[in-house]
């Protein structure tokens, strides 16, 4: 027989007490545990594993074998997973409401056409699945009318129900929208309670590890940014994957912020239209295919996001201080970053900046921590800090440091082959990364600079 029993979870990480606690213990947050009832289990019960039998082995008697990865017809996609879904693996991709994670993973179930897939949905009703796949996919019943590949959509949020049709369906890949709706009749707290999660994601876990089926999860995130839940479900997931984008672009970004089978400084670029998502496949030129040439305080950066170069538009405005108080404002740049650019060209450069207002902002609405845009953002601050455009192909590859030297970067010969490529004239790098460089090889010219005095002279001489 099960009895219940009232117990107090911490929402951050999950830590469970048997009374309320104002500090939490595991991760010191405040205020910060709920009241949930649990149902515990009498008597004893019978231990499985998640993956059969277990039994140690010496790590030389272990045989690995290589895995085949399913193909998610993507290349964004795959592109972030490390080449598509290992089989076994569960996934866990969160992102704001509305920002389109229904949509990513439904259009990318109903382009695999050669496996069994259940989308199973705690959120919309079949009907209303219908309505979007039709919306994405036109051509919808056509798809697997001569093969056993289909796509499979069910509504509920029992874990004890959805494993029943699993059980029927026998799917060779299992969606769920989302873990925040689902539970389980193991526990008697609500769903999107912290045991409920929890509870939820291990049953999955389980599933995903004993028979070989990959899980996807789509997961609610918190006003602060994070994924909703008990932090020890991130730990249980394979790779935690983060669909993020801004509502007044239609760029959507997919970042991998954990993942056991690939990189996590891959990212795939979608754009959202009226028929779903497309690929971007060359986010270079539709990032700077809107520039206007004609004003200053735009710079271009030869970034890098994993294994492939990016080229992004890095705008700047500075102007005299009317409030007394100078303000400072990045937008999808390290704000205590750009106070030590603005601290570098003041010391080694003579400029006052002190007293001036500068606004930053990385066009179209990404975020990008990569160093080697340091070198844009302070041409472009002094391009509008002296009003003189800067040549519109120009770019710059470097690191800052706080003397004002120009730091090599990593990869710059990616860096400078992408530039000339997209039919770049100049491209400035520090002299110890032009070192490296064969530059016969290249249909541009390399300019190494050591200093930041040097980069100023030679674009406003």
């Amino acid at each position: 027989m099960a009895k219940a029993k009232t117990y107090y979870f911490c929402q951050e990480c999950g830590y469970q007490s048997s009374s309320w606690l104002g500090r939490c213990p595991e991760c010191g947050k405040f205020g910060t545990f709920v009241e949930e009832v649990v149902k515990v289990e009498s008597g004893k019960r019978r231990v499985e594993s998640a993956v059969g039998g277990s039994e140690p082995k010496r790590l030389q008697d272990v045989v690995y074998s290589e895995t085949r990865r399913i193909e998610t017809h993507c290349g964004e996609f795959d592109r972030v997973l490390g080449g598509g879904i290992v089989p076994g693996s569960l996934l866990l991709l969160g992102g704001e409401p509305g920002i389109g994670k229904s949509t990513l993973l439904l259009q990318t179930a109903l382009a695999i056409h050669d496996r069994k897939l259940l989308y199973v949905s705690g959120e919309e009703s079949e009907q209303q699945i219908k309505m979007r796949a039709d919306r994405l996919f036109p051509s919808l019943e056509r798809r697997g009318a001569e093969s056993e590949a289909a796509l499979y959509v069910v509504s509920e949020t029992v874990t004890q129900r959805i494993f029943e049709h699993i059980e029927a369906v026998q799917p060779d890949l299992l969606i769920v929208d989302s873990i925040q709706t689902i539970t389980t009749a193991e526990v008697e707290s609500p769903a999107g309670s912290v045991s409920q999660i929890r509870q939820c994601t291990s049953e999955f876990q389980h599933y995903a590890k004993s028979t070989g089926v990959p899980v996807l999860l789509i997961g609610h995130i918190t006003k602060d940014g994070t994924l909703a839940g008990p932090k020890v479900m991130e730990h249980i997931v394979d790779a935690v994957l983060q669909f993020e984008g801004d509502r007044n672009y239609g760029y959507r970004i997919l970042r991998a912020l954990k993942n056991r089978f690939g990189s996590t400084a891959e990212i795939g670029i979608f754009e959202m239209q009226g028929n779903g998502l497309r690929e971007v496949p060359n986010p270079s030129e539709f990032l700077l295919g809107q520039r206007d040439e004609t004003l200053s305080g735009a710079a271009v950066a030869a970034t890098l996001e994993g294994a492939r170069p990016m080229f992004i538009e890095v705008q700047s405005l500075v102007s005299s201080a009317v409030y007394g108080t100078p303000q400072r404002n990045s937008n999808g740049f390290d704000m205590r970053r750009l106070s030590m650019l603005l601290a570098v060209l003041e010391k080694r450069c003579g400029f006052k900046l002190g007293a001036k207002d500068v606004f930053l902002n990385i066009a179209g609405g990404l975020r990008v921590s990569d160093p080697a845009i340091d070198l844009a953002v302070a041409c472009a601050i002094l391009s509008s800090n002296v009003d003189i455009p800067l040549p519109p192909r120009y770019c710059f590859a470097a690191e800052l440091g706080l003397s004002g030297e120009v730091r090599p970067v990593s990869r710059v010969e990616q860096r400078v082959a992408e530039a000339s490529r997209l039919g770049f004239e100049k491209i400035f790098i520090s002299k110890y990364n032009a070192k490296e460089l064969d530059r016969k090889r290249y249909n541009l010219e390399i300019i190494p600079v050591s200093l930041i005095e040097e980069a100023f002279r030679a674009l406003f001489a």
